[in-house]
């Protein structure tokens, strides 16, 4: 898909601002870290690997001010690791210029389009044969430098003749199934259909789904998986149905610095997100809300984690050759 969610243009970076779509197409022009900032918290720019790409972008915008743009961008999201990885990356520069952090920001996007090209190569060797895939939240080409990670594996597998059918979750509360997976499964000709969240159990009950693929903002050690909020409801309704669960994530998602879960930080966001639909209030007035953008799901109820190295299984040591499944 040639569809980009962001673009250097001489001295300011271009978001394709993702709460407009599918219905419009609008680019937002930010000359200064503190707008990419903003950007990033109110998820104009979101998914874990364009996350770490716009901060990085946003460093070669602080002009001389490193260390209050590295400490503003940090703090937007705290659960996706991409983000800070692309900013230790900044940091570890020799020397630090406008020019010299535009290049390593370009560097870094470029990496992660061929890396997801990768992750969908392996990734789609899992997939069998007319296959029925079901997929929550949005980890395509919008959410990444290109292609995606758990949708590049669909889509990668699609061009191999493997996908049949994906079922796309809507993605409550932000809708980015819905509003931003169908419309890039729809530019792709990928045969689809939206579906409540709730309506995973009652398919994978009636055998409609082969296999789950999702992605990841934090892989622990142990492959613990911090995920948009739900994912650890489908891995364990697709364990009870002895479906394989596939999480894909390139290396920056991975967090060798936390044993386990418990220590993955879960951003909760504010109530109205759950509470209004388009601005449209749905909910009583005062109506008490908690909205964790993200749940853990343990890495033992995960079938592989798949990343631009390969195919990685329980235990998940990642630091090591991947393993070929059985």
């Amino acid at each position: 898909m040639s569809v980009r969610s962001l673009r250097w243009d001489g001295d300011a970076l271009l978001l394709l601002d993702q709460r407009e779509l599918p219905h419009r197409e609008v680019w937002l022009r930010i000359q200064d870290w503190q707008g990419v900032a903003e950007a990033i918290r109110e998820m104009a720019v979101r998914g874990a690997p364009a996350i770490g790409i716009a901060a990085a972008y946003g460093m070669a915008l602080a002009d001389g001010d490193w260390d209050a743009a590295r400490e503003g961008l940090a703090s937007t999201r705290p659960t996706a690791v991409n983000l800070a990885w692309a900013l230790d990356r900044i940091s570890a520069l020799p020397t630090k210029s406008p020019s010299s952090i535009l290049a390593e920001a370009e560097t870094i996007e470029q990496e992660d389009r061929e890396l997801n090209q990768r992750i969908g190569s392996f990734g789609a060797d899992l997939v069998p044969r007319s296959a029925n895939v079901l997929t929550i939240c949005n980890t395509g080409s919008l959410a990444t430098g290109g292609h995606g990670t758990a949708l590049g594996i669909i889509r990668t597998a699609h061009a191999q003749g493997k996908v049949a059918k994906v079922w796309s979750c809507e993605t409550r509360p932000r809708l980015q199934g819905l509003r931003l997976t169908a419309w890039e499964l729809m530019q792709d000709g990928i045969a689809f259909a939206s579906i409540v969240d709730s309506a995973a159990a009652s398919l994978m009950r009636a055998g409609e789904v082969d296999i789950v693929i999702v992605g990841a903002d934090r892989i622990a050690a142990n492959g613990d998986t911090a995920n948009k909020i739900g994912t650890y409801m489908l891995a364990v309704l697709a364990r009870f149905h002895q479906v394989p669960f596939i999480v894909a994530a390139p290396t920056s998602t991975l967090d060798p610095a936390i044993a386990d879960g418990s220590d993955i930080p879960i951003e909760e966001r504010e109530g109205r997100e759950l509470t209004e639909i388009g601005g449209e209030s749905v909910a009583p007035e005062n109506c008490p809300v908690f909205n964790p953008a993200f749940d853990m799901t343990p890495g033992d109820l995960i079938t592989a984690i798949v990343t631009e190295n390969g195919v990685f299984l329980a235990p998940y040591a990642f630091a090591k050759a991947p393993l070929a499944l059985p």
